[in-house]
């Protein structure tokens, strides 16, 4: 599989994409998407408000991705995903946290991505606990990336707390 864990900012990676872990109304946020927004300019907001509503202020519902340029990022391409909030692993959101990862594959592909960056998706304010969405993202990636061994994957983590959490997922897949 080919996937690693490294440890730096995501908005630094020159990769043809970075994964945003973003809001359903896609206009920024705080952590990860806050990041993002920042430094990719005012152009990825305006973006993303072109992007049509499915539902009144959701223009990605959870699970699902939307690509945008990377406008003033070193990345080709921002993919942004909204991963579940966490209820206690009981209404189903690992399933929605691998369809996170599913979607954004998807979308590299149709948009012959090489290269691409995932954030640790739903780990920050969304609460859910990342060894148990470590497993989640591992395992969904093994299996999407059997089909695409050409998309090189790297699993971005801000802290060295982290990157040993998502480092030790990769090597007990």
């Amino acid at each position: 599989m080919p996937v690693s864990v490294i440890q730096v900012d995501i908005t630094r990676l020159a990769l043809d994409a970075i994964v945003n872990a973003a809001n359903p109304g896609l206009l920024g946020g705080g952590g990860v998407d806050g990041a993002i927004h920042r430094v990719a300019g005012p152009g990825l907001l305006a973006a993303c408000r072109a992007l049509p509503e499915v539902a009144p202020g959701v223009r990605c519902p959870t699970g699902e991705a939307r690509l945008t340029p990377g406008f003033a990022l070193p990345a080709r391409y921002v993919i942004h995903t909204v991963g579940p909030i966490w209820h206690g692993g009981h209404d189903g959101e690992a399933e929605l946290l691998a369809r996170c990862y599913r979607s954004c594959v998807a979308l590299a592909v149709e948009h012959d991505v090489r290269s691409m960056a995932f954030p640790a998706i739903s780990c920050g304010v969304y609460g859910y606990p990342p060894e148990q969405a470590a497993s989640v993202a591992v395992a969904t990636l093994r299996d999407a990336l059997s089909a695409h061994p050409e998309l090189d994957v790297q699993l971005c983590c801000f802290d060295s707390r982290m990157a040993a959490i998502w480092q030790h997922a990769l090597n007990q897949a």
